[in-house]
This record gives structure tokens, C-alpha cells and sequence, in this order.
């Protein structure tokens, strides 16, 4: 045996798993098709959030939170309906109980730290049962992506000179060796070398074969978000057709190619069309990856006009519910929508997705951090003002409709500037009136009613988006983002594989986004936000203990 464990995937999952079996005295072999740069994987792009429960940053800013409200949150937003939910539905119960209990202790102890302002999410689809978090619970880690994934890389640094891990860099998984039925190692070929700095696209040059014998292989090879072609595939119907265009919110090593592989050895993949692909991205004016896209988060205040410039119907606003806004926009026919906003919201209530795009969180930089509120356009916003493709401004509304106009692209509908004046007019006459029936001006006085936005100024005081002193006009178009698969490998509660007869496949594991970050779709068809890292050392860190104790029987 070349170890007591092959981990395939270096990515957060992958890392916490190696971690959890060092820790326990295993020899872990990781391979990835990626060099050294890209360990830690897309989690080190992401904005670092973390879903917890009645944490103490919830407490001080005055959120009242319990396991029992995070729980049926999470259950209204999963949708379960399935009979293949059974294990979903035990792992989300699962990490409910982690986020309400040790998961921030836990984290803590490696040397992790938050944001105090706790951000608000997903804020729902307007109905009590249904989808959405009830409070804020958007923990951001000091440091973002990199911040998460630093206490598990070290960990497994130090275990790799102790000489327990091993990595094999540029190695390419092909095959997974089944003995009896029974997964014993994996089989592959040896890519050229490549010093591509990370995320950009690397080489698929073979120059050599390898084998790797282990008694538990663990897949951690990520999600699909890469492959557009993987992703139309599984588009489901309830999401109407699959977009003809979409920017990429991952690295082109997202590419899905280790599902297929392991299907072979006998896997059963669940839930392949359940998604979340975001509707706020953008082009990168500055791609490291192609196709690269950037999602906004937004706050409350903008107006959100489909391609027609229709204002989409309550409660699809800004921030509130991703899929449901995904579902209406694709029944439109149109790939893209637009913010119409102005230079103040942008400026206020704009954040970036990316490690890369919050160098002030990224780089702990406690002054750049507390500078944000009194800012009229942050750096990272400022940029894509005056450098992105899909941002235009103007200081009437004939202006900027027409400007929106010159980014219309074959198949695209034109805008009617008489349209786009109603739907914002009609928006703003509203603004002062005190018994407004504008739905969205209400759920933006509940925004303001949450200390962590008045402080940060993501809800920024109601004001007409046509007010001249808060000029120039804003319109952003939007795109779709594609970015994670919530369905993937069935695994129980011990991350093992099941098999189509829905018992374990000896010697076969998996974790994070290949299994639906845990039992092959934790999320069901709708996630809460900040649960996509937290699923990756949830289920990394279940497999790593789970194969330990299994080794030591």
C-alpha cells in the first residue's frame, strides 16, 4: 500500500480531511490535477462566509437565534420531497446541530476569526415555512476565503513534515481501482508541470502513468460549475431552459470530471439537478479564469428591471431569494436582467464576491475595514465602475437607457426608455410616503431596523433612486453566475459512498461538493448561504474521523 488513505482533491474538504486523519496517525496521500499554488481550491476565492447559530456576534448585535429556528429554516428552505432525501435530511440535521454547537468554538481554537457585523442572507421568499433565514446569520471570516482555508493547510504542512502526508501534485484521476468490490486506489496520468499562478487555467499535458494503493479513497474533487455543458445537462425544467450564456463564478478546474469516474466504480449520484447558480453576476473586468464572472451582493434599495425592463414582482428583490429570482428571470426568455441604481446605493450597499475583490477583510486590515461605511465607492466597486463591461452611467434616465442599450447583444430585447421611467418613477414616488404599499420599501425598512446595516450602510436610508445629489444613474446587467452543485454522491453519516443497492461501497468515500457537501445534497434545492464552506469541513472533517476509526478496527 503506498498509504492509508488516498485524497483526491485538494480542496477544503480534501484539507480538512487529511488534517482530521493525520491527526489520528494515518499516512494520506492527496492528489489533485493542480500544482502546488491551487491547494485549498475555490474556497480560497470565495467571501469566507460561514453560517452559525446564536453565536456571541449575533448576540451583541442584538439577533435572538436558536437551534430550533435555524433548523426549520433550513428544512423550509431544503424542500425535502423525495424518497433519495432520507440521508440529506439526516446530514442537514446533522450540521444544523455542528453550526449551533461546536462548529464556532471549534474553528475558533485553530485560530480562526469573524467579522462582527454578522451579514443577512437569503432573506426569503416572503412566506413564514418557506425559504430564507429568519435572522442574520452571514458570519464573515477574518480574512475571507484564504482565512478559511489557512488553519487546515497548516495543519496539514505540519503533518507533511512529519512526513504523514503526502501530495501528488499534477496527478490526474482517471480511474478508481475496484478489488472484489472494494475501492483500493486510484489510477491516473502525470500532467507537465505548470506554474500558472492559482485559478488560472493549467495544462492537461500527459507525461506519465501513475497507480496509488490505499484500503479508503476519499473523493473531494469539487462541483461542476466549470462545465457549462455539465450544467445545462442537469438544468432542471422547474428552472425553465437552460441559459445560452452564463459567466463562471469558479476556476476551469471545477470541470466534474471525477463524478463520471467514480459513477463507474459504482457510486450512485442523487439530486444531480438540484443547483445554485446566482443571478447578480458580472464580467470581470480583470479575469483570472475564462469566462470569469463576479457576483454582486447587493442591498435592498435597488430596482431590479428583467431584459425588458420589467420590474420583477415582490418578493424577488435584491438579496432575498436566489432561486426564485433564477426561476422567474429563465421564464422571461432572456439570459441577463439589470440594477438600476445610482452612484450612492452602489456605492453603499454594493459588496463584491471574492477573496480578491475585499483586499481590507482579505488582508485583516482593521483601519481599510472600518473606513467602508464612510466611503463613498469602495476600491473594488470603483473599478468596475470605470472599467466594467457591463456598468453604465448617466445623469437622466434617456441617458442611461440608452446607454444600456449599447450592451445589447445579438437576441436581446431592446429597452423602452418609457418602460424603464415608469417602473422607476413609480418606485420613487413611494419613498415618502409613510403608508407605502411599495413591498420592497418595506422590506427595506426592515433592513434599516437591523443594526449591523444601519452600521454598515447596506441598507442605506430610502431615498428616490432619480435624486440628482445621489447621482450619476447606475445600471449594472446582470448575468447568470453558475457556481455550485447541491446534489452529488449519497453518503451516510460516515461519508461512505453508497452503491446502487444503497448499501456502502467498501473503501469509497466522499466529502464537500462531490457529495452534495454531505449525503448528496445537504442544501435540497435551496441553501441558506455561508453553508457552502461550512459543508466542506463539515463533511471533510466527518470523513477524515469516519475512516480513522474505521482503520483503527
Amino acid at each position: 500500500m503506498d498509504a492509508d488513505v488516498v485524497v483526491v482533491g485538494h480542496g477544503l474538504a480534501g484539507l480538512v480531511a487529511t488534517a482530521e486523519l493525520a491527526d489520528a496517525g494515518r499516512r494520506v496521500l492527496v492528489v489533485d490535477q493542480e500544482p502546488r499554488s491551487g491547494i485549498g481550491g475555490q474556497a480560497h476565492w470565495s467571501f469566507g462566509g460561514l453560517f452559525f447559530v446564536d453565536s456571541p456576534e449575533q448576540r451583541r448585535m442584538g439577533i435572538s437565534d436558536s437551534h430550533e429556528l435555524a433548523l426549520a429554516d433550513w428544512m423550509g428552505s431544503a424542500g425535502f420531497d423525495r424518497p433519495e432525501d432520507h440521508w440529506p435530511r439526516e446530514w442537514a440535521q446533522a450540521y444544523v446541530d455542528f453550526a449551533a454547537g461546536e462548529k464556532r468554538s471549534w474553528l475558533h481554537q485553530q485560530g480562526m476569526r469573524f467579522f462582527p457585523l454578522v451579514g443577512w442572507a437569503e432573506r426569503g421568499d416572503g412566506t413564514a415555512d418557506g425559504h430564507g433565514n429568519s435572522v442574520p446569520r452571514f458570519h464573515i471570516t477574518w480574512g475571507t476565503g484564504p482565512g478559511v482555508v489557512a488553519p487546515f493547510a497548516e495543519r496539514v504542512a505540519a503533518a507533511e513534515q512529519a512526513g504523514l502526508v503526502t501530495f501528488a501534485h499534477r496527478h490526474r484521476v482517471d480511474e478508481l481501482l475496484v478489488d472484489g468490490g472494494a475501492v483500493t486506489g486510484v489510477r491516473g496520468v502525470v500532467l507537465a508541470p505548470d506554474d500558472h499562478p492559482r485559478g488560472e487555467s493549467t495544462n492537461r499535458d500527459p507525461v506519465g502513468d501513475f497507480e496509488l494503493r490505499a484500503p479508503a479513497v476519499v473523493v473531494a474533487s469539487g462541483g461542476i460549475g466549470a462545465n457549462h455543458d455539465l450544467v445545462r445537462a442537469a438544468w432542471p425544467p422547474r428552472l425553465g431552459e437552460p441559459p445560452r450564456r452564463m459567466v463562471t463564478g469558479v476556476p476551469a478546474h471545477v470541470d466534474g470530471r471525477m463524478i463520471a469516474i467514480t459513477e463507474q466504480a459504482g457510486a450512485r449520484v442523487i439530486n444531480r439537478d438540484r443547483m445554485w447558480h446566482y443571478v447578480e453576476g458580472v464580467r470581470n473586468w480583470d479575469p483570472i479564469w475564462p469566462g470569469h464572472g463576479i457576483r454582486i451582493l447587493p442591498g435592498p434599495s435597488s430596482i431590479w428591471l428583467d431584459a425588458t425592463g420589467r420590474r420583477l414582482p415582490a418578493p424577488l428583490f435584491p438579496g432575498y431569494d436566489t432561486l426564485g429570482t433564477l426561476a422567474h428571470l429563465r421564464r422571461t426568455g432572456h439570459d441577463h436582467s439589470w440594477f438600476v441604481t445610482n452612484r450612492t446605493i452602489a456605492g453603499k450597499e454594493f459588496a463584491l464576491s471574492g477573496s480578491e475583490q475585499n483586499a481590507d477583510l482579505t488582508g485583516r486590515s482593521v483601519r481599510a475595514v472600518a473606513r467602508r461605511p464612510v466611503t463613498p465607492v469602495p476600491p473594488s466597486v470603483q473599478a468596475f465602475l470605470d472599467k466594467g463591461v457591463d456598468w453604465v452611467q448617466a445623469d437622466s434616465l434617456d441617458e442611461l437607457v440608452a446607454r444600456m442599450g449599447e450592451l445589447r447583444e445579438e437576441g436581446e430585447p431592446e429597452l423602452d426608455v418609457e418602460t424603464v421611467r415608469h417602473e422607476v418613477l413609480a418606485r420613487d414616488a413611494q419613498v415618502g410616503n409613510p403608508f407605502s404599499k411599495d413591498a420592497q420599501l418595506a422590506a427595506m425598512a426592515v433592513a434599516g431596523r437591523y443594526r449591523g446595516d444601519r452600521l454598515s450602510k447596506r441598507a442605506y436610508p430610502p431615498h428616490p433612486i432619480t435624486d440628482p445629489a445621489r447621482g450619476p444613474l447606475v445600471a449594472v446587467k446582470l448575468h447568470i453566475l453558475s457556481r455550485k452543485t447541491l446534489g452529488g454522491f449519497e453518503t451516510d453519516l460516515s461519508a461512505r459512498v453508497l452503491g446502487h443497492d444503497g448499501e456502502p461501497i467498501r473503501g469509497l468515500y466522499a466529502a464537500g461538493e462531490a457529495a452534495g457537501f454531505g449525503g448528496g445534497g445537504v442544501h435540497g434545492y435551496r441553501a441558506l448561504e455561508g453553508t457552502f464552506l461550512g459543508g466542506c469541513i463539515f463533511s471533510g472533517r466527518t470523513a477524515g474521523r469516519a475512516i480513522a476509526g474505521e482503520l483503527a478496527d
